[in-house]
């Protein structure tokens, strides 16, 4: 850890602290503790604790926007959604990537509860022009009169859920993404979910 640079630790230990405890829960003094420097050196090279959490938030934005391009870019045809099988490969490459990368659903559930509130203006920089264009690209292949806008909010909010809090079974252990079983039954569950809130004409 000494030898990675300074604003790489940084923001790798804010990233894990506003995560585990949400944007008022880290203070720049745990963050600058995590990352094995003292807060001016922190102040130096990221800046205050508004700073930080603009930071972290726009690289689990970049992200999100890098996984979802790839995931298109593997569509039958590249950029574009043609039918429910593209719409399905696109659902399961964010799954993946939310599986792999569980920090960021944390990040974005602290958000959804009002974590860092006044700063509004990340959502219309980063958020509202991707699913903006997710919701155009999904259009022609739902049917009409569906709800895409909400059906895509529902998908990333179960996403979401399931890689944060997984489901309980009948004794009450959580089953989370680390269990195959769990994981390919979700997996399935989701494909069912978005078929039915787009109305897609056919289920793999």
């Amino acid at each position: 850890m000494k030898s990675e640079p300074a604003t790489a630790r940084i923001l790798d230990a804010a990233t894990r602290l506003f995560a585990e405890r949400g944007f008022d829960g880290a203070s720049t003094r745990l963050i600058a503790e995590a990352a094995g420097l003292n807060i001016a050196t922190v102040n130096y090279h990221v800046g205050g604790k508004r700073d930080l959490y603009f930071a972290v938030m726009t690289g689990a934005a970049e992200a999100e926007r890098a996984a979802l391009e790839a995931a298109l870019d593997s569509c039958a045809e590249p950029g574009r959604l043609t039918g429910p099988a593209d719409v399905h490969l696109v659902v399961d490459r964010y799954l993946d990537f939310c599986v792999a990368r569980p920090e960021i659903p944390a990040l974005w559930m602290h958000r959804w509860l009002s974590d860092a509130d006044d700063v509004a203006v990340f959502e219309a920089a980063h958020v509202n022009p991707l699913v903006s264009r997710l919701i155009e690209l999904t259009r022609p292949v739902a049917a009409p009169g569906a709800d895409v806008e909400y059906a895509l909010w529902s998908v990333i909010w179960t996403v979401h859920g399931f890689a944060r809090g997984g489901v309980p079974d009948a004794s009450g252990r959580r089953r989370r993404t680390d269990d195959p079983e769990a994981l390919q039954r979700f997996r399935a569950a989701l494909h069912r979910l978005v078929s039915g809130l787009l109305a897609l004409e056919h289920t793999p």
